[in-house]
């Protein structure tokens, strides 16, 4: 099920990057005096009262562009850059904080962009608005700051939340009022196909291969990177198996995402991971393996999804004798985190080796649901602590003393030890790899958790 999407707008220099530090409780989003430091979009997970969100703080409006300075923040091109900025926001948030200031008071971009998320809330069943949005007067700091936020009733978006991101001060009440706005997730309806998203950055052709294998033109395919704009689920039989293809807006790196719509379609890309069992991580033969290819990787990982990395434009390549080796070797050097997964070379646009993809996929699928026998987990890890003992920590050994799957989807095991901090990460990856040599878990993750015996 997605988690509800809070988006942070407003003009530069209000405290977005503030509040998003404090909502995430980490120091992601860099915090400078200068207006229009945060330049690209970041993304985090936030936690308040036992309700999971994710936060993104929005970036792109640069008041310096064409000779703008700070100060002119009533010039139509900046204006305008904040007015793209809140349009995008309000279609695919499920929440938006509309940040201002006490320092400033009310300004033209405000009034601007108060008027737009007005016109655009859609009005439900109930009478209630959506999606709601929080009008957040940041940088009251002090009483005559929080005394002048009665000016900001003025921009008609109810009783405005004074605040200080810097301190923290009241963003507890926002905070609650916030959670309690999120509707419930309305109950699909049961849906027992398998989902497998095609993931990676712009112009890796996904939708070429999305096409492929629905055997028509679904998507639109175009070598201008990022034409993909939402996630697009078809729905295709495969040997008497439903499948649920989910294609997804490219993923490009931090800075190279253009302000505005492609911006917020990597969100959606990543709600759709959410809702995969398996991702289909495409690569692009003709540049290699990238940065970025590794950094969907890893929120591949992240996620606990199952993975099958295709290779594609493989006809592009010259090839000689030691090619495939080397570009497979390359691959999984670059992908170590995740050497369990298989590796398939393609062509999308000609349809080479396309019939291989389904079926390696579902077999990813099947072996991410394997149940392995408590006699067999103990089996294994007997064996392991036999073959190459943990080592010691300040005259101290792990030990384990019985082991267990408590689930699959993706397969987890809990073991009972001695005491979880002897245990080195080192020693994690040597369980699993015995788990996997018992049973190959091909493509999917496996999640080891050690409980000491007095827990």
């Amino acid at each position: 099920m997605s988690k509800p999407i809070v988006a942070l707008v407003g003009r530069p220099n209000v405290g977005k990057s503030t509040l998003f530090n404090r909502l995430v409780g980490e120091r992601l989003a860099i915090v400078d005096d200068i207006p229009g430091t945060t330049r690209d979009r970041l993304l985090s997970e936030s936690l308040w009262n036992g309700v999971d969100f994710y936060v993104i703080d929005t970036g792109g409006i640069d008041p310096s562009a064409g000779g703008e300075t700070p100060l002119s923040i009533g010039s139509s091109k900046y204006i305008q850059q904040i007015k793209d900025q809140a349009l995008v926001a309000i279609d695919d948030a499920d929440a938006i904080l509309f940040l201002t200031d006490a320092e400033n008071g009310v300004t033209d971009p405000d009034r601007e962009v108060a008027d737009i998320l007005r016109r655009r809330q859609k009005k439900l069943a109930d009478g209630k608005f959506w999606p709601p949005i929080f009008l957040v007067v940041n940088k009251c700091d002090n009483k005559a700051r929080r005394q002048s936020v009665g000016e900001f009733y003025e921009l008609g978006l109810g009783d405005p939340y004074p605040i200080s991101a810097l301190h923290g001060t009241e963003t507890g009440d926002l905070l609650d009022d916030l959670v309690s706005s999120f509707t419930p997730q309305q109950v699909e309806a049961e849906d027992d196909s398998v989902h497998i998203a095609i993931v990676g950055k712009p112009n890796a052709g996904k939708s070429s291969l999305l096409n492929k294998l629905t055997g028509e033109d679904r998507a639109i395919v175009s070598p201008i990177p990022g034409t993909t704009r939402d996630a697009i689920d078809t729905k295709i039989q495969f040997e008497g198996i439903e499948i649920t293809l989910i294609d997804t807006a490219g993923i490009r790196k931090r800075g190279k995402i253009d302000p505005g719509v492609e911006k917020y379609s990597v969100l959606r890309s990543f709600k759709a991971l959410e809702r995969a069992d398996v991702a289909l991580l495409m690569i692009d033969a003709s540049t290699g393996i990238t940065a970025q290819d590794a950094h969907i990787a890893g929120f591949i990982l992240d996620a606990g999804k199952s993975c099958v990395v295709i290779v594609n434009k493989w006809d592009l390549v010259e090839k000689d004798t030691y090619t495939f080796d080397k570009f497979s070797k390359k691959v999984l050097h670059d992908l170590n985190f995740m050497d369990y997964v298989p590796l398939l070379f393609i062509s999308a646009k000609s349809g080479q080796r396309v019939n291989k993809v389904l079926p390696l996929a579902m077999q990813v699928q099947e072996e991410r649901l394997v149940r392995l026998s408590t006699s067999k987990v103990n089996q294994v890890i007997h064996n392991a602590q036999d073959a190459h003992p943990a080592p010691s920590r300040k005259g101290r050994q792990l030990k384990m003393y019985y082991g267990t799957q408590v689930r699959s989807d993706p397969p987890t095991f809990l073991i009972y030890v001695n005491d979880p901090k002897l245990a080195h990460f080192s020693y994690r990856r040597y369980l699993e790899n015995r788990l996997r040599d018992e049973y190959g878990f091909l493509g999917t993750p496996i999640r080891i958790a050690l409980r000491g015996r007095k827990d």
